[in-house]
């Protein structure tokens, strides 16, 4: 399947590194979600009940980063990818991208992107 349902450039605030000071203070982390669905459904009868719903995609995600308190970017990239697949099920895979930005001087982001796939159901 070759479709995917977007969100790119999600700001959000959390609290996240490996520093003292960082664990006092909400710094912003930029999100890029992709997921993996049939659109085919929603598009051929133009009704948005048949497609993912990429409001509520957002809703839970910020829901979830802004009460986070995660040491890595790959936890907190983890998490987001599980909770999409798991209260999502039109969404067969989800991208995610997490920019940290400002964490290294010089440096516009640092960040980590992952790519999780449903289980197949045995």
């Amino acid at each position: 399947m070759a479709d995917r349902v977007f969100v790119q450039g999600l700001e959000l605030y959390c609290v996240i590194g490996l520093q003292p000071w960082e664990r006092q203070v909400m710094q912003k982390v930029r999100l890029d979600l992709a997921m993996e669905t049939d659109t085919r459904p929603a598009g051929a009868a133009d009704d948005p009940s048949r497609a993912l719903d990429y409001k509520a995609v957002s809703k839970r995600v910020q829901q979830l980063v802004e009460g986070s308190s995660f040491q890595l970017v790959e936890a907190l990239a983890e998490r987001i990818a599980a909770t999409v697949l798991t209260e999502f099920p039109a969404a067969a895979a989800v991208f995610v991208r997490v920019a940290k930005p400002g964490a290294v001087r010089f440096s516009e982001a640092v960040g980590v992107e992952i790519e999780r796939r449903r289980e197949p159901v045995p």
